[in-house]
Protein backbone atom coordinates (compact mmCIF):
# COMPACT_ATOMS: atom_id res chain seq x y z
CA UNK A 1 0.00 0.00 0.00
CA UNK A 2 1.51 3.92 -0.64
CA UNK A 3 1.31 6.47 1.57
CA UNK A 4 -0.36 9.47 0.56
CA UNK A 5 1.58 12.63 0.77
CA UNK A 6 -0.36 13.79 3.98
CA UNK A 7 0.77 10.42 5.74
CA UNK A 8 -2.57 10.00 7.14
CA UNK A 9 -2.18 6.10 6.78
CA UNK A 10 0.40 6.13 9.03
CA UNK A 11 -1.77 8.39 11.40
CA UNK A 12 -4.69 6.26 11.65
CA UNK A 13 -2.39 2.76 12.09
CA UNK A 14 -1.13 4.77 14.99
CA UNK A 15 -4.02 5.91 16.55
CA UNK A 16 -5.58 1.94 16.38
CA UNK A 17 -2.58 0.48 17.65
CA UNK A 18 -2.52 2.99 20.52
CA UNK A 19 -6.17 2.50 21.36
CA UNK A 20 -5.36 -1.33 21.28
CA UNK A 21 -2.87 -1.38 23.52
CA UNK A 22 -4.79 1.04 25.82
CA UNK A 23 -7.91 -1.21 26.08
CA UNK A 24 -5.38 -4.13 26.55
CA UNK A 25 -3.93 -2.65 29.35
CA UNK A 26 -7.18 -1.62 30.93
CA UNK A 27 -8.14 -5.24 30.68
CA UNK A 28 -4.79 -6.36 32.16
CA UNK A 29 -5.67 -4.48 35.23
CA UNK A 30 -9.03 -6.19 36.83
CA UNK A 31 -7.24 -9.38 35.55
CA UNK A 32 -10.36 -10.00 32.93
CA UNK A 33 -10.36 -12.29 30.45
CA UNK A 34 -8.93 -11.80 27.25
CA UNK A 35 -12.10 -12.20 25.19
CA UNK A 36 -13.82 -9.80 26.78
CA UNK A 37 -12.34 -7.14 24.07
CA UNK A 38 -13.80 -8.66 20.95
CA UNK A 39 -16.99 -10.39 22.77
CA UNK A 40 -18.36 -7.00 25.29
CA UNK A 41 -16.00 -4.06 24.96
CA UNK A 42 -15.40 -4.01 21.11
CA UNK A 43 -19.64 -4.38 20.62
CA UNK A 44 -20.34 -1.40 23.25
CA UNK A 45 -17.48 0.76 22.07
CA UNK A 46 -19.27 0.60 18.04
CA UNK A 47 -22.95 1.15 19.27
CA UNK A 48 -22.28 4.31 21.72
CA UNK A 49 -20.02 5.19 18.36
CA UNK A 50 -23.22 5.11 16.16
CA UNK A 51 -25.42 6.94 18.57
CA UNK A 52 -23.30 9.90 19.27
CA UNK A 53 -21.01 10.18 16.37
CA UNK A 54 -20.58 10.13 12.70
CA UNK A 55 -20.75 7.14 10.08
CA UNK A 56 -17.06 7.33 9.36
CA UNK A 57 -15.91 7.17 13.25
CA UNK A 58 -17.41 4.00 13.27
CA UNK A 59 -15.52 2.25 10.44
CA UNK A 60 -12.33 3.43 12.44
CA UNK A 61 -13.26 1.97 15.56
CA UNK A 62 -13.76 -1.05 13.89
CA UNK A 63 -10.98 -1.20 12.53
CA UNK A 64 -9.36 -1.66 16.33
CA UNK A 65 -8.10 -5.00 16.74
CA UNK A 66 -9.17 -6.69 20.13
CA UNK A 67 -8.92 -10.38 19.02
CA UNK A 68 -8.17 -12.83 22.23
CA UNK A 69 -4.83 -13.39 20.57
CA UNK A 70 -4.12 -9.93 20.06
CA UNK A 71 -4.93 -8.52 23.27
CA UNK A 72 -2.62 -11.39 24.83
CA UNK A 73 -0.06 -10.32 22.61
CA UNK A 74 -0.66 -6.91 23.47
CA UNK A 75 -0.68 -7.54 27.43
CA UNK A 76 2.75 -9.70 26.85
CA UNK A 77 4.16 -6.60 24.86
CA UNK A 78 3.24 -4.28 27.68
CA UNK A 79 4.94 -6.53 30.03
CA UNK A 80 8.16 -6.65 28.84
CA UNK A 81 8.07 -2.63 28.40
CA UNK A 82 7.34 -2.25 32.17
CA UNK A 83 9.72 -4.80 33.08
CA UNK A 84 12.66 -3.57 30.38
CA UNK A 85 11.79 0.39 32.17
CA UNK A 86 12.23 -1.26 35.71
CA UNK A 87 15.53 -3.17 34.89
CA UNK A 88 16.89 0.33 33.55
CA UNK A 89 15.57 2.08 36.96
CA UNK A 90 17.08 -0.28 39.03
CA UNK A 91 20.37 -0.28 37.00
CA UNK A 92 20.71 3.58 37.98
CA UNK A 93 20.18 3.36 41.27
CA UNK A 94 22.91 3.38 43.11
CA UNK A 95 21.63 0.44 45.34
CA UNK A 96 18.54 -1.98 45.41
CA UNK A 97 17.26 -4.70 47.14
CA UNK A 98 15.18 -7.66 45.93
CA UNK A 99 11.85 -8.97 48.15
CA UNK A 100 10.99 -12.99 46.91
CA UNK A 101 8.01 -14.30 48.09
CA UNK A 102 6.68 -17.15 47.23
CA UNK A 103 2.43 -17.58 46.60
CA UNK A 104 -0.24 -19.45 44.67
CA UNK A 105 -2.40 -19.10 41.64
CA UNK A 106 -5.94 -19.90 40.76
CA UNK A 107 -4.91 -23.97 40.32
CA UNK A 108 -2.91 -24.15 43.55
CA UNK A 109 0.46 -23.70 42.08
CA UNK A 110 3.34 -22.41 43.88
CA UNK A 111 4.63 -19.40 42.28
CA UNK A 112 7.85 -17.00 42.83
CA UNK A 113 7.02 -13.20 43.02
CA UNK A 114 10.06 -10.82 42.80
CA UNK A 115 9.55 -7.57 43.92
CA UNK A 116 12.16 -4.45 43.53
CA UNK A 117 13.14 -1.79 46.10
CA UNK A 118 15.17 1.13 44.35
CA UNK A 119 15.64 4.76 44.79
CA UNK A 120 14.14 6.79 42.19
CA UNK A 121 13.57 10.29 41.45
CA UNK A 122 15.18 11.31 44.09
CA UNK A 123 12.74 8.78 46.41
CA UNK A 124 12.88 4.79 47.27
CA UNK A 125 10.20 2.60 44.89
CA UNK A 126 8.89 -0.48 45.12
CA UNK A 127 7.77 -2.79 42.11
CA UNK A 128 7.02 -6.63 40.94
CA UNK A 129 9.68 -7.10 38.50
CA UNK A 130 8.18 -10.42 37.34
CA UNK A 131 7.34 -14.12 38.46
CA UNK A 132 7.85 -17.68 37.92
CA UNK A 133 6.27 -20.98 38.22
CA UNK A 134 8.00 -23.12 41.46
CA UNK A 135 9.04 -27.34 41.23
CA UNK A 136 9.24 -26.86 44.78
CA UNK A 137 7.26 -25.34 47.49
CA UNK A 138 7.23 -23.45 50.88
CA UNK A 139 9.96 -21.62 52.77
CA UNK A 140 12.97 -24.04 52.28
CA UNK A 141 13.14 -23.18 48.90
CA UNK A 142 14.04 -19.47 49.94
CA UNK A 143 16.65 -19.94 52.55
CA UNK A 144 17.80 -24.02 52.46
CA UNK A 145 21.27 -23.94 52.40
CA UNK A 146 22.18 -26.17 49.96
CA UNK A 147 19.54 -25.32 47.16
CA UNK A 148 17.64 -22.21 48.75
CA UNK A 149 17.68 -19.22 46.77
CA UNK A 150 19.39 -17.39 49.39
CA UNK A 151 22.39 -20.04 48.41
CA UNK A 152 21.71 -19.77 44.44
CA UNK A 153 22.28 -16.04 45.16
CA UNK A 154 25.22 -15.92 46.83
CA UNK A 155 27.24 -18.25 44.20
CA UNK A 156 26.37 -16.08 41.48
CA UNK A 157 26.72 -12.28 43.03
CA UNK A 158 28.72 -12.42 46.05
CA UNK A 159 30.52 -9.22 44.54
CA UNK A 160 26.88 -7.49 44.50
CA UNK A 161 25.28 -8.77 47.41
CA UNK A 162 25.65 -7.03 50.72
CA UNK A 163 22.73 -8.03 53.34
CA UNK A 164 20.34 -10.86 52.36
CA UNK A 165 17.68 -11.98 54.76
CA UNK A 166 14.29 -13.60 54.13
CA UNK A 167 12.04 -12.18 57.10
CA UNK A 168 8.84 -13.76 56.31
CA UNK A 169 10.06 -16.91 55.60
CA UNK A 170 11.88 -17.20 58.63
CA UNK A 171 8.71 -16.58 60.52
CA UNK A 172 6.64 -19.37 58.43
CA UNK A 173 9.39 -21.79 59.68
CA UNK A 174 9.23 -20.71 62.73
CA UNK A 175 5.79 -21.23 63.31
CA UNK A 176 5.55 -24.85 62.21
CA UNK A 177 6.50 -25.56 66.03
CA UNK A 178 3.81 -27.41 67.88
CA UNK A 179 3.80 -30.29 70.97
CA UNK A 180 2.05 -33.51 69.93
CA UNK A 181 -1.00 -33.31 72.04
CA UNK A 182 -1.65 -29.90 69.92
CA UNK A 183 -0.21 -31.11 66.63
CA UNK A 184 -3.14 -34.19 67.40
CA UNK A 185 -5.88 -31.39 67.58
CA UNK A 186 -5.00 -29.16 64.75
CA UNK A 187 -4.46 -32.35 62.69
CA UNK A 188 -8.27 -33.76 64.11
CA UNK A 189 -9.43 -29.84 62.69
CA UNK A 190 -7.99 -30.62 59.33
CA UNK A 191 -9.76 -33.96 59.42
CA UNK A 192 -13.23 -32.87 60.24
CA UNK A 193 -13.34 -29.97 57.76
CA UNK A 194 -11.78 -31.99 55.19
CA UNK A 195 -14.80 -34.63 55.94
CA UNK A 196 -17.42 -31.57 55.24
CA UNK A 197 -15.28 -30.06 52.43
CA UNK A 198 -14.52 -33.32 50.39
CA UNK A 199 -18.17 -34.24 49.95
CA UNK A 200 -20.28 -31.79 47.59
CA UNK A 201 -23.22 -33.47 49.21
CA UNK A 202 -21.46 -32.69 52.70
CA UNK A 203 -20.94 -29.33 51.51
CA UNK A 204 -24.26 -28.51 50.47
CA UNK A 205 -26.36 -30.18 53.60
CA UNK A 206 -24.26 -27.75 56.01
CA UNK A 207 -25.10 -24.88 53.90
CA UNK A 208 -28.68 -25.43 54.47
CA UNK A 209 -27.94 -25.59 57.96
CA UNK A 210 -25.95 -22.34 58.29
CA UNK A 211 -29.61 -21.22 56.88
CA UNK A 212 -31.45 -22.95 59.07
CA UNK A 213 -29.79 -20.96 61.92
CA UNK A 214 -29.14 -18.18 60.56
CA UNK A 215 -25.40 -18.18 61.13
CA UNK A 216 -22.66 -15.82 60.38
CA UNK A 217 -20.66 -17.54 57.99
CA UNK A 218 -22.59 -20.59 55.67
CA UNK A 219 -19.13 -22.31 54.95
CA UNK A 220 -16.12 -23.29 56.35
CA UNK A 221 -12.13 -23.04 54.82
CA UNK A 222 -9.84 -25.62 53.86
CA UNK A 223 -6.68 -25.58 55.26
CA UNK A 224 -3.29 -26.00 53.11
CA UNK A 225 0.21 -25.82 53.92
CA UNK A 226 1.22 -23.34 50.29
CA UNK A 227 -0.91 -20.43 52.13
CA UNK A 228 0.75 -19.53 54.86
CA UNK A 229 -2.45 -17.61 56.72
CA UNK A 230 -4.49 -20.52 56.34
CA UNK A 231 -4.36 -22.28 59.39
CA UNK A 232 -5.82 -19.55 61.06
CA UNK A 233 -8.19 -19.01 58.81
CA UNK A 234 -9.51 -22.22 58.94
CA UNK A 235 -9.13 -22.66 62.75
CA UNK A 236 -11.01 -19.27 63.08
CA UNK A 237 -14.08 -20.21 61.03
CA UNK A 238 -14.01 -23.93 62.35
CA UNK A 239 -14.62 -22.22 66.14
CA UNK A 240 -16.76 -20.02 65.06
CA UNK A 241 -19.49 -22.92 63.67
CA UNK A 242 -18.22 -24.89 66.29
CA UNK A 243 -22.41 -25.42 67.73
CA UNK A 244 -23.19 -26.13 63.37
CA UNK A 245 -20.64 -28.45 63.62
CA UNK A 246 -21.64 -30.63 66.29
CA UNK A 247 -25.11 -30.71 64.88
CA UNK A 248 -24.19 -31.25 61.63
CA UNK A 249 -21.75 -34.58 62.29
CA UNK A 250 -24.88 -35.41 65.20
CA UNK A 251 -27.44 -35.67 61.76
CA UNK A 252 -24.26 -37.49 59.63
CA UNK A 253 -24.25 -40.02 63.03
CA UNK A 254 -20.25 -39.31 62.78
CA UNK A 255 -19.77 -40.36 65.97
CA UNK A 256 -16.27 -40.81 66.26
CA UNK A 257 -16.11 -37.14 64.96
CA UNK A 258 -18.67 -36.10 67.21
CA UNK A 259 -17.41 -37.33 70.93
CA UNK A 260 -13.68 -35.99 69.63
CA UNK A 261 -15.28 -32.75 68.86
CA UNK A 262 -17.76 -32.13 71.84
CA UNK A 263 -15.11 -32.88 74.89
CA UNK A 264 -13.98 -29.77 76.58
CA UNK A 265 -10.14 -30.69 76.49
CA UNK A 266 -10.33 -30.79 72.55
CA UNK A 267 -12.63 -27.63 72.81
CA UNK A 268 -10.00 -25.52 75.06
CA UNK A 269 -7.20 -26.91 72.36
CA UNK A 270 -9.06 -25.87 69.80
CA UNK A 271 -9.67 -22.82 71.38
CA UNK A 272 -6.09 -21.78 71.90
CA UNK A 273 -5.26 -23.03 68.61
CA UNK A 274 -6.90 -20.90 67.06
CA UNK A 275 -5.92 -18.33 69.47
CA UNK A 276 -2.25 -18.38 68.79
CA UNK A 277 -2.51 -18.81 64.80
CA UNK A 278 -4.51 -15.35 64.94
CA UNK A 279 -1.43 -13.76 66.69
CA UNK A 280 1.01 -15.63 64.27
CA UNK A 281 -1.03 -14.50 61.17
CA UNK A 282 -1.02 -11.02 62.50
CA UNK A 283 2.32 -11.02 62.95
CA UNK A 284 3.20 -12.55 59.36
CA UNK A 285 0.19 -9.55 57.69
CA UNK A 286 2.55 -7.01 59.72
CA UNK A 287 6.02 -8.21 57.85
CA UNK A 288 4.65 -7.47 54.63
CA UNK A 289 3.81 -4.16 53.24
CA UNK A 290 4.97 -1.45 50.65
CA UNK A 291 6.59 0.89 53.33
CA UNK A 292 8.39 -2.20 55.55
CA UNK A 293 11.78 -2.26 55.78
CA UNK A 294 14.19 -4.53 57.32
CA UNK A 295 14.41 -2.87 60.71
CA UNK A 296 10.86 -2.30 60.85
CA UNK A 297 10.13 -6.10 60.54
CA UNK A 298 12.93 -6.89 62.85
CA UNK A 299 11.25 -4.65 65.69
CA UNK A 300 7.87 -6.71 64.99
CA UNK A 301 9.91 -9.96 65.29
CA UNK A 302 11.02 -9.06 68.66
CA UNK A 303 8.10 -7.14 70.21
CA UNK A 304 6.22 -10.67 69.41
CA UNK A 305 9.23 -12.58 71.35
CA UNK A 306 8.39 -10.06 74.45
CA UNK A 307 4.89 -10.85 73.95
CA UNK A 308 5.82 -15.02 74.00
CA UNK A 309 7.45 -14.15 77.35
CA UNK A 310 4.47 -12.38 78.70
CA UNK A 311 2.04 -15.36 77.52
CA UNK A 312 3.78 -17.39 79.03
CA UNK A 313 4.47 -16.08 82.09
CA UNK A 314 0.76 -15.43 82.54
CA UNK A 315 -0.12 -18.77 81.97
CA UNK A 316 2.44 -20.09 84.79
CA UNK A 317 -0.17 -18.23 87.00
CA UNK A 318 -3.08 -20.02 84.88
CA UNK A 319 -4.24 -16.65 83.75
CA UNK A 320 -5.33 -17.11 79.70
CA UNK A 321 -6.78 -13.39 79.17
CA UNK A 322 -4.52 -12.88 76.33
CA UNK A 323 -6.24 -16.05 74.61
CA UNK A 324 -9.70 -14.41 73.92
CA UNK A 325 -11.29 -17.65 72.78
CA UNK A 326 -9.86 -20.18 75.39
CA UNK A 327 -10.68 -17.56 78.26
CA UNK A 328 -14.17 -17.66 77.11
CA UNK A 329 -13.92 -21.15 76.88
CA UNK A 330 -12.65 -21.90 80.16
CA UNK A 331 -14.90 -19.39 82.01
CA UNK A 332 -15.59 -20.41 85.55
CA UNK A 333 -13.34 -23.34 84.97
CA UNK A 334 -9.64 -23.87 86.24
CA UNK A 335 -7.08 -24.36 83.68
CA UNK A 336 -5.94 -28.03 82.95
CA UNK A 337 -2.77 -28.93 84.68
CA UNK A 338 -1.58 -31.07 81.26
CA UNK A 339 -3.47 -28.26 78.67
CA UNK A 340 -1.45 -25.50 80.33
CA UNK A 341 1.66 -27.82 80.35
CA UNK A 342 1.17 -28.32 76.42
CA UNK A 343 0.59 -24.32 75.93
CA UNK A 344 3.74 -23.57 78.14
CA UNK A 345 5.89 -25.53 76.34
CA UNK A 346 4.64 -24.39 72.70
CA UNK A 347 5.14 -20.82 73.91
CA UNK A 348 8.42 -21.35 74.98
CA UNK A 349 9.27 -23.53 71.67
CA UNK A 350 8.24 -20.56 69.50
CA UNK A 351 10.14 -18.09 71.53
CA UNK A 352 13.55 -20.71 71.05
CA UNK A 353 12.54 -21.04 67.49
CA UNK A 354 12.27 -17.43 66.75
CA UNK A 355 15.79 -16.72 68.58
CA UNK A 356 17.26 -19.22 66.59
CA UNK A 357 16.14 -18.15 63.10
CA UNK A 358 16.66 -14.53 63.96
CA UNK A 359 20.06 -14.68 65.57
CA UNK A 360 21.94 -13.26 62.46
CA UNK A 361 20.41 -10.16 62.75
CA UNK A 362 21.62 -6.99 65.48
CA UNK A 363 18.90 -4.97 65.40
CA UNK A 364 20.54 -2.74 67.90
CA UNK A 365 24.12 -2.19 65.87
CA UNK A 366 24.83 1.88 64.51
CA UNK A 367 23.26 1.12 61.59
CA UNK A 368 20.37 0.40 62.80
CA UNK A 369 20.41 3.21 65.00
CA UNK A 370 21.51 5.52 62.37
CA UNK A 371 18.58 4.51 59.94
CA UNK A 372 16.32 5.10 63.04
CA UNK A 373 17.94 8.42 64.90
CA UNK A 374 21.02 9.43 63.26
CA UNK A 375 21.72 11.81 65.71
CA UNK A 376 22.40 9.95 68.48
CA UNK A 377 24.98 7.31 66.93
CA UNK A 378 28.34 7.94 67.88
CA UNK A 379 30.38 8.44 63.99
CA UNK A 380 33.43 6.53 65.08
CA UNK A 381 30.65 3.12 65.19
CA UNK A 382 30.04 3.61 61.57
CA UNK A 383 31.82 2.82 58.03
CA UNK A 384 34.20 4.90 56.81
CA UNK A 385 33.00 5.53 53.39
CA UNK A 386 29.42 7.32 55.30
CA UNK A 387 30.99 9.04 58.03
CA UNK A 388 31.81 12.92 56.33
CA UNK A 389 28.15 12.53 54.91
CA UNK A 390 26.29 11.64 58.42
CA UNK A 391 28.20 14.50 60.02
CA UNK A 392 26.91 17.07 57.51
CA UNK A 393 23.46 15.60 58.13
CA UNK A 394 23.68 15.88 62.07
CA UNK A 395 24.45 18.76 61.53
CA UNK A 396 21.85 19.98 59.92
CA UNK A 397 19.77 21.79 62.30
CA UNK A 398 16.76 22.11 59.53
CA UNK A 399 16.57 18.44 59.62
CA UNK A 400 16.05 18.10 63.71
CA UNK A 401 12.57 19.38 63.34
CA UNK A 402 11.34 17.13 61.33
Amino acid sequence: MRLDKSESYHTDVSQHLKASFEIAFMIAKPKEPHTIGEGLIKPCVLKATQIFLREDADQKMKSISLSNNTVKRRIDDIATDIKSQIIIKVKLSPCFAINCDESTDIVNRAQLIVYVRYIGADIIQEEILYSKSLTADGAPAMIGVRSGLAKKLKEQIPQWLVYIVFVVHRQALASKTLPQKLRQTLDSAIRIVSYIKSSALNSRLFTRLWEDLDSHHKVLLFHTEVRGLSKGNMLARLYELKEEVIIFLQYKEKHDFLTMFKDDTFQWRLAYLTDIFDSLDELNLKLQGRNNTIISNYDYIQGFISKLQLWNQKVSSENVISFSHLFEAIKNNILDANLKADIKTHLQALEDEYRRYYRDINSESPICYMTRNPFVVDMSQLPEEVQEEFLEMKADSSMKGF
